[in-house]
């Protein structure tokens, strides 16, 4: 039925039944890690295995919708979850027009059996099954009769209303990086392969590696402060991540060397290395905007202003220290 991630299906490490958490959890922002230490804690008191069962891709993207911007692809969500609460286990359930027609009650059985549950815990607005036919009190009404508990989670916040992952896009998408760090409880990211660029950077003592089609949300376009950290290849997760170093990067089209590019990509300087990233695949930590993206006269006027950039970058970047849960990654 699904992807699994930590312990294979039916492990529950020597605990009878699991606690399941549904959810999309895109971003893993604060209202969300709010919802998992307290799964945690009502598995732990219940002698349940914890469980996030979560979607891919999105619902939307199948039933025809159009699906808000990622926050967090695939593994690093997952990468997310299992740092919030160890021990945890993340079922990824492939979303397909089959699974979408499912009753709420072969969903109940099916799904939920399947992983064993003996609490399952949803948001009140939680609709499952064909056409959204299942509400909180249809999972409520089949818990009873399949043998689990159900429970809704309370939304968490601050002044401003719940942490919820349309506030993070909403901030990111005005690039208020600030704001969006407050909700997430980290940086947002942009992630890709290092794909060949035209080398001009070199040319002018600034090296770039670039990153096209990042999946996550996009900010405004401009020039960046950000933290880079080295992804393990594609397909291996994000375990092995390490810190690649400080740097300055510009999201845009380049309207100074290439005015008819349509497609923005990542261009990232980082800054004391020097070399061949080629492939290699990134995860750029956007901490400060600087300033929008501009048309310059020519290449000098353009190196002396990424130079100023360069500056002021790592101005930005001083004194930020690693998240001690990420291990040897930034973030």
């Amino acid at each position: 039925m699904d992807r699994q991630s930590g312990s294979q299906r039916g492990e529950t490490s020597g605990r009878s039944g699991t606690l399941v958490v549904i959810g999309n959890f895109d971003g893993l922002h604060r209202g969300h890690r709010a919802v998992l230490d307290e799964a945690a804690r009502i598995a732990n008191e219940r002698g349940l295995a914890p469980v996030v069962l979560t979607f891919h891709p999105h619902p939307a993207e199948v039933l025809g919708r159009k699906a808000p911007p990622l926050l967090t692809p695939l593994a690093r969500k997952i990468a997310l979850c299992e740092r919030a609460v160890p021990g945890l286990r993340v079922s990824v359930a492939p979303f397909d027009r089959a699974f979408a027609a499912q009753s709420p009650r072969d969903f109940a059985e099916r799904v939920l059996g399947d992983l064993g549950a003996r609490v399952v815990m949803v948001g009140q607005n939680f609709r499952f099954g064909a056409q959204r036919a299942g509400d909180f009190a249809e999972l409520e009404r089949l818990g009873k009769e399949l043998g689990f508990e159900t429970r809704s989670h309370a939304l968490v916040g601050d002044t401003s209303g719940p942490w919820s992952s349309t506030r993070a896009r909403e901030a990111i998408a005005r690039g208020d990086l600030d704001e969006a760090q407050r909700i997430l409880g980290r940086w947002h990211a942009l992630s890709g392969t290092v794909v060949a660029g035209d080398k001009r950077g070199r040319t002018i003592g600034f090296p770039t590696a670039n990153i096209l089609d990042a999946p996550e949300a996009l900010p405004p376009l401009g020039v960046y402060a950000v933290l880079i950290d080295r992804l393990p290849p594609e397909g291996a997760g994000e375990r092995g991540a390490t810190m690649l170093g400080r740097g300055v990067a510009n999201l845009g089209v380049r309207p100074t060397v290439d005015p008819t590019a349509a497609r923005p990509r990542l261009e990232v300087h980082v800054f004391d290395r020097d070399e061949d990233l080629y492939g290699a695949r990134l995860r750029v930590h956007l901490v400060r905007h600087i300033r929008p993206e501009q048309r310059f006269s020519g290449l000098d006027a353009l190196k002396a202003q990424i130079a100023r950039d360069a500056e002021e970058a790592r101005r930005a970047l001083e004194g930020i220290t690693p998240d001690p849960e990420a291990g040897s990654a930034w973030a």
